[in-house]
């Protein structure tokens, strides 16, 4: 019986990171299609992304926290996204002034979020755990430049926060498809 469960919640976990990684890239493509109408519902549209895609991971944890590997930080994220989402609905006019800041510092610790992750499943031995590394290291990257360029983000928020978006979503579509090996 033990087994069956496991077997369950690794499948529940990997669809869970799959639907959040699809609706991720869904809202990054849209978000670089159209980048002047971003500015028009930006708030709204990536508030409910992200809302959606934090409580997957809080979700997520609260299903699978004894079986995976640095559960922890699968939590601490969920939680962040989610606080950010709340501010993004609840303040729009505020949100889109702050918008620069607040996706550097959001992109800043996803980056690192995804690298203390991958560094916790080469501890364990885990295969694949370099993907999570490249994927950290590009988010801190964009999270750095957007921080030296605020104008540039400011201009072109559409582009960059459809790019963040992709990068989250292949981060949660590696997440379902890798978990196989970290699963304890």
């Amino acid at each position: 019986w033990e087994g069956w469960n496991m077997k369950n919640n690794g499948l529940f976990l990997r669809v869970l990171w799959i639907v959040s990684g699809v609706l991720l890239i869904a809202a990054g493509v849209l978000s670089m299609w159209n980048p002047q109408a971003v500015a028009r519902f930006f708030t709204v549209l990536f508030g409910v992304v992200l809302l959606l895609s934090g409580l997957l991971d809080i979700a997520a944890f609260l299903k699978c926290r004894h079986a995976v590997v640095g559960a922890g930080w699968i939590l601490t994220d969920g939680l962040l996204t989610v606080l950010m989402a709340v501010f993004l609905l609840c303040n729009q006019w505020l949100a889109g002034l702050a918008i620069p800041v607040i996706f550097c510092m959001w992109i800043l610790f996803s980056g690192i979020s995804s690298v203390v992750r991958s560094l916790d499943l080469k501890l364990f031995g885990v295969r694949g755990w370099g993907w999570f590394l490249l994927l950290g290291i590009l988010q801190m990257a964009l999270g750095v430049l957007l921080f030296i360029q605020p104008v540039v983000a400011t201009f072109a928020v559409g582009i960059l926060i459809g790019s963040v978006l992709v990068f989250q979503g292949l981060a949660a579509i590696l997440s379902g498809l890798f978990s196989r090996r970290f699963l304890s």
